[in-house]
């Protein structure tokens, strides 16, 4: 017996067959319990008419997987989490800087840097050993976004004027420069054949296929604090007024959730929230 295929609609406009399997992996990569997949899969599909926007059925899973699990439910929004760091996208290059402090990196964020023919204002600058790396950081908070062509074709020639003046510098002569892009969205097809052929390294949303964004946070455990599902959306905000990006921090010092005034019951409920979304042993099955 064939199964009548549902058309949806994502948040570009595009309309696509529903993937049952599609939402069983996402599911899958934060939730081991099948039985409780099974069951989300099957209030979904109950609901589901023709013509429901990706976004409907991702927030109807999310508050299915919440009453079960909130780090896995936190965990299934990092996408959208992302987006919460916004408006500016001063947060997301703070956040980025913390990802390459994890891999080792000597960071520097937002940074006036002299280029050959003009001074450029740099999102992120990571240095390792003999590499020195010009990272551009593009936030978008808008679902369905795509940075185009255009965008690596404006770094690259940012990059190229800092990166003459650069080897002007003692020692860089024979240092390894390159620029980069990451991003919380995805790059059109241009976008990357563009990165691939100058050699511009591109990082966003599943992509590359390793190495990706949302690899590089699930390998190093650094979510960003818009995945609690305990906190208030004022008291996330209040947190990136004061430049605080990380679950991690929270769970470091949890006087940062005293400085917001954030009531004393409540913080011990976060900071668990935390530790069990930071893959922490000791809280692994302790928050639901």
């Amino acid at each position: 017996m064939s199964v009548k295929k549902i058309y949806v609609q994502k948040a570009s406009g595009e309309k696509v067959i529903f993937s049952e399997q599609k939402l069983r992996r996402s599911l899958s990569k934060v939730c081991q319990d099948k039985k409780t997949i099974d069951q989300i899969i099957h209030t979904i599909m109950a609901d589901l008419v023709p013509g429901a926007s990706t976004q409907k059925i991702y927030s109807d899973a999310f508050a299915l997987l919440a009453r079960v699990s909130r780090p896995a439910a936190g965990k299934y929004k990092l996408k959208a989490a992302i987006m919460e760091l916004g408006p500016s996208g001063y947060p997301f290059e703070r956040y980025v800087g913390e990802i390459l402090k994890y891999q080792g990196f000597d960071v520097q964020v937002g940074q006036i840097v002299k280029g050959h023919c003009a001074n450029h204002e740099v999102d992120v600058i990571a240095i390792k050993e003999d590499k020195h790396f010009m990272i551009e950081c593009k936030f978008h908070n808008r679902p369905g976004f795509q940075c185009d062509v255009k965008i690596p074709l404006y770094i690259q020639a940012r990059f190229e004027d800092v990166e003459k003046q650069w080897k002007c510098l003692p020692g860089h002569s024979e240092k390894f420069h390159q620029g980069w892009v990451v991003t919380n969205t995805r790059f059109t097809s241009d976008a990357i054949q563009y990165g691939n052929c100058i050699g511009l390294n591109l990082i966003g949303w599943e992509y590359p296929v390793k190495g990706s964004l949302n690899d590089m946070i699930d390998e190093s455990g650094l979510y960003p604090l818009t995945c609690l599902t305990t906190l208030t959306n004022i008291e996330k905000e209040k947190l990136l007024e004061n430049k605080i990006v990380l679950c991690r921090q929270l769970c470091e010092d949890e006087k940062l959730l005293e400085y917001i005034n954030v009531n004393p019951r409540r913080i011990t409920e976060i900071i668990k929230e935390g530790h069990a979304l930071c893959h922490d042993p000791a809280y692994k099955n302790t928050f639901k």
